[in-house]
């Protein structure tokens, strides 16, 4: 049920581009609309991964490299089903991390320097867990299709604001395809429900991680304690590299913001997480069962 509510909202966001396209410049925009949104998924899907990574200056590392890292991520992915992701390390001292990849055989998680200084051994497998749980949920391809189809819609809706106010021609069949009024919905309204569905994603998927990694770590409390220290610390240190465009890739939002830009966040309240993860704990010590409390 999840996996289709996803796919509709993939299908709606492809939507909104095509009729923005529409809207700004008839046939000609909504055709050029098609072929970005064909080249946007393609390209999502083979090298997103690859893009993010390297806007964060990501470095890969070996057992020899982060020996403590390398066994936590070996042995939750050994829990959780899947085969072992590549490892990366951000020079950042935010703490944070996030997981990419196109599916579980080609996943690589990315966690900063901060996270390992500022985290004990069982807040860091809480994160893992999560990060791995979106991988094995197949979340990574979905927010980064969303996040770049999203982004691409801001900017035809800049590049469209920008074509209006200036005055840049159209041809006289084009004129008669599109609708003034549609273009001007279309710059205005595009981005907002883009960022919507974008939100909607997000959030859903961080509440399935949270429940789904606290399951592979066997310790809700372990990602719960994580969450509070990275929220607390991410406020005062953002990530210093990247594009808000990236945040909800993150366990947290890695940037600083206002009120406004919270409403708006990519993801689910801080607080409402760790609540869940302890009402998962109590619900765990009522079924009184010592192998689902078997801790990393």
């Amino acid at each position: 049920m999840n996996r289709t509510k996803t796919l509709i909202l993939l299908a709606t966001l492809t939507a909104l581009l095509l009729w923005a396209g529409q809207a700004l410049a008839g046939h000609a925009g909504l055709a050029i609309a098609l072929v970005v949104a064909l080249v946007l998924n393609f390209g999502s899907y083979w090298f997103s991964d690859k893009v993010v990574l390297r806007m964060y200056g990501a470095q890969e590392v070996d057992e020899n490299d982060a020996a403590a890292l390398f066994a936590i991520v070996r042995e939750l992915a050994a829990r959780g089903g899947i085969p072992m992701p590549r490892v990366y390390l951000i020079p950042e001292d935010a703490p944070n991390a996030f997981a990419t990849g196109r599916d579980p055989r080609h996943a690589a998680v990315a966690v900063t320097a901060g996270l390992l200084r500022t985290l004990d051994r069982r807040e860091l497998a809480g994160v893992i867990a999560h990060e791995l749980a979106h991988v094995k949920n197949r979340d990574t391809l979905i927010m980064t299709v969303a996040a770049t189809i999203a982004g691409a819609l801001s900017m035809l809706a800049n590049t469209a604001m920008w074509g209006m106010m200036l005055g840049g021609g159209r041809s006289s069949d084009d004129e008669r395809d599109s609708s003034p009024l549609g273009g001007l919905l279309a710059v205005i309204l595009a981005p907002m429900l883009a960022l919507l569905i974008q939100m909607a994603i997000s959030r859903s998927r961080e509440f399935m991680a949270d429940e789904s990694g606290a399951r592979i770590a066997g310790d809700p409390l372990g990602l719960a304690s994580a969450l509070r220290k990275i929220e607390v610390l991410s406020r005062d240190a953002p990530i210093q590299a990247g594009s808000p465009a990236t945040a909800h890739l993150f366990i947290i939002n890695p940037f600083a913001g206002g009120v406004l830009v919270n409403l708006f966040s990519t993801h689910p309240r801080t607080e409402a997480r760790i609540q869940r993860l302890q009402s998962l704990n109590g619900a765990w010590i009522l079924e009184s069962s010592p192998a689902s409390l078997k801790r990393l």
